[in-house]
């Protein structure tokens, strides 16, 4: 019965997560758009695979990681506002020739090259890091996961199932509806996420100063 309310809570926190967007959640609403449903989903599960380990050992050594968080922040704030700055021009570009849905012949690379992408975009987002201490030291504090056996890895697992399912439905829910909407729709919806990218990599600069 415990081992499926921690099933339960991890599942609800990871899904809940996920949800708000940010980065991520553009670049995966980017790639639905513009290519197909799985270069839209790979790098939300890209995300929900870091969610498990990030969440994982947050339980294993809280006090470790927020010091080496307080100490290499700066430059992963700085990394990923350049990332999300690059994005958002490419964004922005790519707005002003897109023609339709295109397919590549190198599919592989355009897999791998999604996955890439997300990857550094969390990893550049100490946010993230501090969001699954944050987690860790609340469920532990109200005693709703412990410490023993496998139910932090259990928790985890969960909270990463969690973020699978939304992202799941999101690249879903994009590349079904896209022909719903007209090419100058698609254009316009480029320009608006890139936009959206630059106020995240503007605020992940000013919070250097404070």
């Amino acid at each position: 019965m415990f081992t499926l309310v921690i099933i339960f809570l991890g599942l609800l926190i990871g899904f809940l997560a996920a949800v708000p967007i940010g980065p991520l959640n553009i670049y995966a609403i980017t790639q639905a758009l513009k290519h197909d449903f799985l270069r839209g989903f790979l790098p939300g599960l890209t995300a929900s695979f870091l969610d498990v380990i990030y969440c994982f050992i947050a339980f294993k050594g809280i006090s470790h990681i927020s010091f080496i968080l307080s100490k290499f922040a700066p430059i992963l704030k700085i990394i990923g506002a350049v990332l999300l700055t690059a994005i958002s021009v490419r964004l922005i570009k790519q707005s002003k020739t897109f023609d339709g849905i295109r397919f590549t012949k190198n599919i592989s690379a355009t897999y791998s090259r999604s996955i890439f992408i997300a990857f550094f975009l969390y990893v550049s987002n100490p946010n993230l890091y501090v969001f699954w201490l944050a987690v860790a030291g609340i469920v532990t504090a109200h005693h709703w996961v412990t410490h023993v056996g496998g139910f932090p890895f259990v928790f985890a697992l969960s909270c990463g199932s969690g973020s699978v399912i939304w992202y799941l439905v999101l690249a879903k829910y994009v590349s079904k509806h896209h022909q719903q909407f007209k090419l100058e729709t698609f254009r316009k919806a480029l320009i608006v996420l890139a936009l959206v990218l630059i106020v995240f990599a503007l605020y992940s600069l000013a919070t250097l100063f404070y």
